[in-house]
């Protein structure tokens, strides 16, 4: 049974995404490849972010591009519950958007067996140095562990458990 609605959230982020980019996000696209990600020095933040685009199979969302970034520098993985409990993260962080509060929502309608998963994401998220709305392009070539180390403390850096799911 969980499948099925974890294939149901993933149907819905493939539907939403699209339209909310095209007609909700002003943002400027990067017009940058993964190809052109991977080819920065290896401990730049664009260089991990081609990695993690190469892995997964993806392409960066025109518009769209800093979520990738928030995988990225949080470490969650592109799964039904941790693609949730980023949003999660990103609201406690202070983000808002009429996107994020249909995700979370919804994602706690259809998985409520993560919730305290991204309760845990929400406070960590509360508790980080403000990130959401960084300049994510611009900081492509700076060093992925010093980018790191200015969003998270060392604590927090220490206990990268906290993503482990159900």
């Amino acid at each position: 049974m969980r499948r099925y609605r974890k294939n149901l959230v993933a149907f819905l982020f493939e539907i939403t995404q699209g339209i909310y980019t095209k007609y909700f996000k002003k943002n400027t696209p990067w017009n940058l490849t993964k190809v052109d990600l991977l080819k920065y020095t290896k401990t730049s933040f664009g260089y991990k972010l081609g990695v993690f685009l190469d892995q997964n199979g993806f392409d960066l969302i025109p518009k769209a591009e800093r979520h990738d970034a928030y995988h990225v520098i949080t470490g969650y993985t592109s799964k039904e519950e941790d693609e949730i409990a980023l949003q999660y993260l990103c609201f406690g962080n202070g983000k808002r958007s009429l996107y994020l509060f249909g995700v979370v929502c919804l994602g706690t309608i259809i998985l409520p067996e993560y919730y305290r998963y991204y309760l845990k994401s929400y406070h960590l998220g509360k508790n980080l140095n403000r990130f959401y709305d960084l300049d994510f392009k611009g900081l492509l070539k700076t060093d992925f562990q010093n980018l790191k180390t200015s969003i998270f403390n060392k604590n927090q850096l220490k206990n990268e458990t906290l993503k482990t799911t159900i």
